[in-house]
Order: structure tokens, then C-alpha cells, then sequence
């Protein structure tokens, strides 16, 4: 890998990573209509809350990170052929 493409797969993996973020955020907040999600240490809120948001969570992330390298590398990809072609 090329230090530009390693550069570029850092700088995607931030922003996906914040992306992901603000989605649950986003979904956490219609579905429950509370602003945050519990935490695993948070003693107040049961385990099928935690447990839930845990799943959502993660499912987001890895969903967004997929979809952002997945995009990133179809990316190098058309520009290597271009930059052959």
C-alpha cells in the first residue's frame, strides 16, 4: 500500500468513525427518544438496554466503516486504470 493510499484509509476511518457516531446518535434518539445511549457502567439502565444499544451501535460502525473503504478503494482503484489508460 502506497503512503497515500495508507494516508487516505486513516483520514476514511476517522471520518467514518465520527459518521457512525452521529448516526446512532441519530437512531438511538428516534427510537428512544432519549439524547444518550446508556452506557455498560451505567447501574441505572437494565442489561437489555445496554445490550441493545451495544448491538445497534456496533452494527452501525461496522456498516459505515464498510461502506467508506469500500468506497475509498473503488476509488483508487478507477484512478489507477485512469492513470494507466
Amino acid at each position: 500500500m502506497h503512503t497515500v493510499e495508507k494516508t487516505a484509509s486513516l483520514v476514511m476511518g476517522m471520518l467514518s468513525g465520527a459518521l457512525a457516531v452521529s448516526l446512532f446518535k441519530r437512531v438511538w434518539k428516534l427510537t428512544t427518544g432519549q439524547d444518550d445511549a446508556p452506557d455498560a457502567d451505567d447501574l441505572g439502565r437494565g442489561w437489555t438496554e445496554v445490550l441493545v444499544a451495544a448491538a445497534i451501535q456496533g452494527a452501525l460502525f461496522g456498516l459505515v466503516k464498510a461502506a467508506v473503504h469500500r468506497a475509498g478503494a473503488q476509488t483508487f482503484r478507477r484512478r489507477a486504470v485512469e492513470g494507466k489508460g
